[in-house]
């Protein structure tokens, strides 16, 4: 591929597609030039307050026009962008800004309190510039914007330029920066445009996934706004005001990650038709449930087309082929430029069919881990990313995904996928939610645990089951023990956190 920076790239595309619609918002549209226009005066609005090529700005905003803007103007400036995650407390957005030493803060007047506890916490002065009403605090949006959005040529080196440091959930310790860069984010757009076959100009695809995430990020806003798509973000999850906005700018593409799936399954049949002109849905994050899946595609008549990719690799590596053969429960096969094989504990390659470590080569895969030089080596095989995750691959190149590697149980010496055992539990007519995890036991080592959320109606009790799993599952996968909860704990893309349940677990066995 042609090394071409991300901003090359976005303005060749402004350029070409100037008065196509970009994104839609609040019922108006914006085109490509008028886009192009306002992320030039960002990016010169941040030149003018000593914003430096390198500099990383952290980005604090609800899926929008304005995130989009401020997302290209930081690019266009020569900065990064650290986005943020919208349900962190202070404390933790504190620890993200201080170890990226951010030197600046768009946010959202939505975020305006937090704001200021986290800008009094930082041990460094920062700039900030609100965007909505403000405060004395901070500088305004549209003040900020008002220039004549004439840029200075800024050299990038694509290989080693960073786009934006994207921060992992952190589920074992503190969280670790993903530098993406330029020839990152060129590269695994064009892949995704590619197995999408998308149509420029004529798609629309409605952004909920919140666009602080990788895959709202590459999938839902940039890939669009590098090959001439539209988009259009909604800032909240609401099935009513989703399906409303899908029939209002007759969107084409649907971006999910499982949970909505099966939220939206609630929705009234005459509500459902609203989603007519959807003609294509995504679903990554998680893994989907096979019962949910089926149940979605009877229900609303379209096709969900499973595919995967972890942050570090920009962040998307495989996906079932559209138009193409779809295999049901596996994530499909590698995009276009991205390699996939299945490793040992040695770094050899598996047989097909058998279960290894999911490994990725290609321009889509980060630089490194920001600051944690050993924490980047450990994750690489040669010049193979260890994405952590237990798969499979099949003799037509479908690779499957088990379980994450740190969460397989292992009961008296053989191997537990959690994964398994939750698409049994989906299977029951009663459960809504499903989340399985293992808990540590003297007698047979660890034990399978499952939290449960059930449908509205339903009361049934833990016997009811461990008989269900009983019935389809080996007596080694049936869980010791079941949790009821009301809804199980999720992060801010709507996926389930299984290490709150872990330390829910802890706490309950008085472990501190």
């Amino acid at each position: 591929m042609t090394e071409l920076s991300l901003i090359e790239v976005l303005n060749a595309t402004a350029n070409k597609y100037a008065d196509c619609s970009a994104l839609i918002s609040n019922d108006q549209s914006h085109t490509f030039l008028e886009l192009k226009k306002a992320s030039d005066q960002c990016a010169v609005g941040l030149l003018k307050q000593g914003v430096v090529k390198g500099d990383r700005i952290a980005l604090y905003c609800i899926n929008s026009l304005e995130f989009a803007i401020a997302y290209m103007g930081i690019v266009k400036a020569g900065a990064v962008v650290v986005p943020i995650n919208l349900l962190q407390k202070p404390a933790e957005i504190v620890y993200v800004m201080d170890n990226a030493n951010v030197t600046g803060i768009i946010y959202h007047e939505a975020f305006q309190t937090n704001t200021h506890d986290i800008l009094n916490a930082l041990r460094f002065p920062i700039l900030s510039i609100c965007v909505g009403s403000g405060s004395k605090e901070a500088i305004d949006w549209e003040r900020f914007l008002d220039n004549d959005g004439v840029l200075p040529e800024i050299p990038i080196d694509p290989k080693n330029d960073l786009v934006a440091i994207l921060y992992t959930s952190g589920t074992t310790g503190k969280p670790k920066g993903a530098m993406l860069t330029h020839q990152n984010l060129v590269s695994n757009t064009a892949s995704v445009f590619e197995a999408m076959k998308w149509q420029a100009g004529k798609e629309k695809i409605i952004l909920v996934l919140p666009m602080f995430h990788a895959f709202a990020a590459t999938v839902g806003m940039l890939t669009p706004l590098t090959h001439g798509c539209c988009f259009v973000p909604i800032a909240k999850f609401e099935p009513d005001n989703l399906l409303h906005t899908i029939e209002a700018t007759q969107s084409t593409v649907f971006l999910g990650v499982p949970s909505m799936y099966n939220v939206l399954l609630n929705t009234s049949d005459d509500k459902a038709k609203r989603f007519n002109s959807i003609k294509l849905c995504v679903s990554g994050g998680a893994s989907m449930p096979v019962d949910v899946l089926k149940r979605f595609e009877e229900k609303f008549g379209v096709a969900i087309y499973e595919g995967d990719g972890p942050t570090e690799c920009s962040p998307v590596t495989c996906v079932n082929p559209v138009g193409g053969v779809r295999k049901v429960g596996t994530v499909g096969k590698p995009v276009p430029r991205v390699e996939m094989k299945i490793l040992d504990e040695q770094g050899e390659e598996r047989p097909l069919g058998q279960i290894g470590e999911i490994a990725v080569r290609g321009d889509n895969v980060m630089k490194g881990y920001w600051k944690l030089p050993e924490a980047t080596e450990a994750s690489f095989f040669e010049d193979w990313f260890l994405t952590g995750d237990l798969g499979t691959e099949d003799e037509e190149g479908y690779f499957s995904i088990l379980d994450r590697k740190k969460d397989m149980i292992i009961v008296n010496g053989m191997n537990v996928y959690p994964r398994i055992i939750e698409e049994v539990l989906y299977r029951y007519e009663a459960v809504l939610e499903a989340a399985v995890i293992g808990q540590a036991d003297k007698l047979h080592g660890e034990i399978p645990v499952a939290y449960i959320a059930l449908k509205e109606g339903f009361e049934i009790e833990s016997a009811d089951i461990r008989r269900w799993c009983r019935q389809h599952l080996g007596n080694y996968e049936v869980p010791r023990k079941v949790v009821f909860m009301d809804a199980l704990p999720k992060n801010g893309t709507g996926k389930i956190v299984k290490r709150v349940l872990n330390k829910q677990g802890e706490i309950e066995r008085g472990v501190q």
